[in-house]
């Protein structure tokens, strides 16, 4: 298995798409369905890239950015989202260290060049 990446998301069919296409280019796929449960599993797996909904029940994902930030300021964090109103949100979490705000819906080309580019590994085909 390659590099361990956390995948935070309340749809779980989303879950399951990105868990399935992370797996089959040799990621290790850790999944929490709130912002919470993120947190947690972060904290218990300490993965080296985390992709997370911005809007999520329980914890959003800006906020659960800001605690994983506290438990490892050099995590590797990108926020998904689908709402453009949460500009201030997202610029205000880039100056604190988020690697990037990307909006949905995000392709399966694009979903693996960011594991590939913030995980840190090179995979091989």
């Amino acid at each position: 298995m390659g590099e361990k990446i956390l995948v935070v998301e309340d749809d779980v069919d989303l879950i399951n798409i990105y868990k399935e296409i992370l797996e089959l280019k040799n990621f290790e796929v850790y999944t929490a369905e709130n912002g919470q449960e993120g947190v947690e599993k972060f904290k218990e797996v300490k993965p080296s890239l985390v992709i997370m909904d911005g809007d999520m029940p329980v914890l959003d994902g800006y906020e659960s950015f800001s605690q994983i930030k506290q438990i490892d300021k050099d995590a590797n964090v990108i926020i998904i989202t689908g709402i453009s109103e949460h500009e201030s949100k997202n610029q205000d979490a880039i100056k604190r260290g988020l690697i990037k705000v990307i909006s949905k819906p995000l392709g399966v080309n694009q979903l693996v060049e960011l594991a590939e580019k913030y995980s840190e590994i090179k995979l091989k085909d």
